[in-house]
């Protein structure tokens, strides 16, 4: 079982971004605010650290979580998905009037 995967609004909206900045990637840290939303970024912009853990892509992006989230999530698959609102401040979700939300669900050997 893949460890990320999204939605169908969450790759919609992962595309309308992709058109205006095509190099991004997702990082989901377990800071407070807005650190504990999944952020987008454009790649050039995110310093990965080397504690993060890439978890997988979802299309081309690829999306990180930071090591201390890791451990605590380490057992779950986060599903990538949107709901209305504004994204984080730094985040290119912000103001297209939805934004990142990361659900999850117990990680298992079955299918996707």
């Amino acid at each position: 079982m893949r460890r990320v995967i999204a939605t169908e609004a969450a790759m919609d909206l992962l595309a309308e971004i992709r058109r205006d900045v095509p190099d991004i990637l997702i990082h989901q840290s377990g800071g407070c605010c807005d650190g504990s939303s999944p952020m987008c970024y454009p790649a050039g912009d995110f310093r990965v650290g080397e504690r993060d853990v890439l978890l997988g892509y979802i299309g081309a992006v690829p999306v990180y979580i930071g090591g201390q989230q890791y451990e605590a999530w380490k057992h779950t698959q986060l599903i990538l998905d949107v709901v209305p609102g504004r994204g984080g401040m730094f985040s290119l979700d912000n103001g297209r009037e939805r934004r990142f939300l990361v659900r999850s669900r117990v990680l298992t050997d079955g299918p996707a």
